[in-house]
């Protein structure tokens, strides 16, 4: 199973790892019944040579560590890894990886930097609610205030930090106050880049039996736009790049905060009243 970010759609996608180390969250299906183990050097180092090869044709600006938490590797594997692109791939502006609040928290200051000093220029960071009892309830597997210190840990080391928020993970029942806590935790880390996805309930997970069972009521088009509106609008960035542009969500957003702040905010309050469907994306155009 290969996921990556939207933004990594033209990297040389490289498999360090398979699976995800925590592999607990109540809404993922991604690596269900999957082993989490770490790819052996010697694999590695082959898909590198090859990579080397076609770069001598056309050289490959980006490169994206695959694994459902890459950084978890092993300092000394991370650093084999990087190394081995540096010195023989060509063309590499940028290599990124998948990480966790655990991850990050087993890296010390001077692994990170060391890592960034390498190559590693971008670090994806789950965070889906700032919300204590959501995390707690979708076995996130770390605090709010643990992701903050991961993310502000990461850009302290000169990595360049994109999250992900998850519209509707707190049902209706928890929706403004996952909106909000949100919008605190994504002011708290102050990313350089913020995404939301809208929450797909997927068969075989804990939260998809809980919906089917009655105990989770999932917001509708417009509660999942509200929620965006006071995210973004609650939301205090220095210098973020926020989109809600993937597959799930129902309404594509790009924006440059806060500059376009007032703009964006006002655009979800309009579709949000005008509960024109026209103005959504359809559910057969929707997907993880």
């Amino acid at each position: 199973m290969i996921i990556r970010p939207p933004s990594e759609a033209g990297s040389l996608l490289l498999q360090v790892s398979v699976g995800c180390s925590h592999n607990k969250c109540t809404f993922c299906p991604t690596y269900k019944g999957e082993k989490f183990r770490i790819k052996s050097f010697e694999e590695i180092r082959e898909d590198i040579r090859e990579a080397a090869r076609l770069s001598q044709r056309r050289p490959i600006g980006k490169v994206f560590l695959v694994g459902g938490d890459a950084l978890i590797l092993p300092q000394p594997r991370l650093v084999e890894i990087l190394t081995e692109l540096r010195d023989n791939v060509r063309g590499i502006r940028r290599v990124g990886l998948y990480a966790n609040a655990k991850s990050v928290r087993k890296k010390t200051p001077e692994q990170l930097m060391e890592l960034r000093a390498l190559g590693l220029e971008i670090a994806y960071l789950g965070v889906e609610s700032g919300s204590a009892s959501v995390l707690e309830k979708i076995r996130k597997g770390a605090t709010p205030q643990q992701l903050v210190d991961a993310g502000r840990k990461l850009k302290e080391a000169g990595i360049s930090l994109s999250v992900t928020v998850l519209l509707g993970i707190g049902g209706v029942e928890g929706s403004t106050e996952h909106a909000f806590s949100t919008a605190n935790i994504l002011t708290e880390m102050d990313p350089d880049y913020a995404g939301a996805l809208t929450l797909m309930l997927v068969p075989g997970t804990p939260l998809y039996d809980d919906w089917n069972a009655g105990r989770f009521i999932l917001p509708d088009q417009y509660g999942f736009l509200e929620e965006l509106g006071i995210m973004i609008g609650r939301s205090r960035f220095t210098n973020c790049f926020f989109t809600s542009n993937h597959a799930s969500n129902y309404l594509p957003i790009r924006a440059r905060l806060p500059e376009e702040k007032e703009a964006t905010v006002r655009l979800i309050r309009e579709v949000v009243e005008s509960r024109d469907r026209k103005l959504l994306r359809p559910e057969y155009l929707r997907g993880l």
